[in-house]
């Protein structure tokens, strides 16, 4: 399989637009956090959405992307028009074709059928290539057959990078060096607990790491999808994208957090929702699932009162999924106020 050729000119309006694009990886991080209170059990409950969309690309991604990149360039991996390649449908996809871009990288995503609408218009949009994989693995999803494809891709196209997120320890590293630290300052090194959604778990191992070093005694709670084997779960069809993994995680071992609670779609996409209405802010998928986990934490921690959930993404991400009611009916998801569990009302 070979990658299309980019043409010298490609090159010359890189290096032209990349002094604009250069202005956003200065963006990246210092995303602010809000409050909201659930009412739970009659009881006003204060929850911190620590909101990641607020980076350049829309998610926690990019951080992850910038460590990624910066740990091949150091390592000498990468020069003007190299080509990386990484397994991704979703975030890290944008944020990797977003600082490509920025430094003259050739960038190809492999996705699967899970990929949203938006997701391929904003990669199209940043010039990324995508390779579409259609046959499921053995667990029903399809990340092992992205990462074969990538696999086979890098055998026979030697001067392909590929970023590597499952494997490369730039991933949570990001996060142990950058994303925690700025939540302890910014929660005045006060935290009870931090809900952090889990996918390759690079994010829930430096976040953890950081914390049982820093405030051992913050409780670090992994989220989970139903039907995910990031932590150990049962493979099962998941619709919850943005999170959950066909593969155990190579970086978040059980001493990195102190519980792990599973959410569904339903439960995740609910809280998508009710958030929404309530309060105006539009969370994606995973936010949703770590705010499902954290309303039954609370139910039964009543005395946590500082609880940061990572907000990874926009819900803008998710309009023709989670936040359209018809792509809702047709995969026979009822969202309606059962699926907030104790929570009776959601304000800011």
């Amino acid at each position: 399989m070979t990658l299309r050729n980019y043409p010298q000119s490609w090159l010359i309006a890189c290096a032209e637009e990349s002094g604009a694009d250069c202005a956003k990886v200065a963006q990246i991080g210092n995303t602010s956090i809000r409050r909201i209170r659930l009412l739970i059990g009659g009881r006003n409950r204060n929850v911190y959405l620590k909101l990641e969309g607020d980076n350049p690309g829309g998610s926690i991604k990019d951080r992850t992307a910038l460590s990624l990149i910066r740990s091949l360039e150091k390592a000498d991996q990468l020069s003007t028009g190299a080509r990386l390649v990484e397994s991704s449908s979703g975030n890290l996809a944008i944020s990797l074709a977003m600082l490509a871009r920025d430094r003259c990288y050739r960038f190809t995503a492999v996705v699967d059928p899970k990929i949203t609408a938006e997701n391929i218009r904003r990669l199209k949009e940043l010039g990324a290539e995508t390779i579409l994989v259609e046959k499921p693995d053995k667990t029903g999803g399809y990340l092992l057959s992205r990462l074969t494809l990538v696999r086979e891709m890098l055998a026979e196209d030697p001067g392909l990078v590929w970023t590597n997120q499952y494997s490369n320890a730039a991933n949570p590293m990001a996060h142990y060096s950058w994303t925690a630290p700025e939540i302890f300052r910014q929660m005045a090194h006060r935290v009870d607990a931090v809900f952090v959604a889990v996918s390759t778990g690079g994010t829930l191992a430096g976040i953890g790491r950081y914390f049982r070093k820093t405030s051992p005694e913050t409780r670090i709670i992994a989220v989970d999808a139903r039907g995910s084997v990031a932590l150990g779960g049962v493979p099962a069809v998941r619709r919850l994208t943005g999170m959950g993994s066909s593969q155990r995680s190579e970086f978040a071992g059980p001493e990195l957090y102190d519980e792990l609670i599973f959410v569904g779609d339903r439960e995740a996409f609910a809280f998508c929702r009710a958030v929404e209405t309530a309060t105006g802010i539009k969370l994606g998928g995973s936010s949703g699932a770590c705010l499902a986990a954290c309303a039954r934490y609370l139910q039964s921690h009543g005395t946590a009162e500082r609880v940061v959930c990572i907000c990874a993404d926009r819900g803008e991400h998710y309009a023709s999924s989670i936040f359209s009611d018809a792509w809702l009916a047709e995969n026979g998801l009822d969202i309606g106020p059962p699926h907030l569990g104790s929570v009776s009302r959601i304000q800011l």
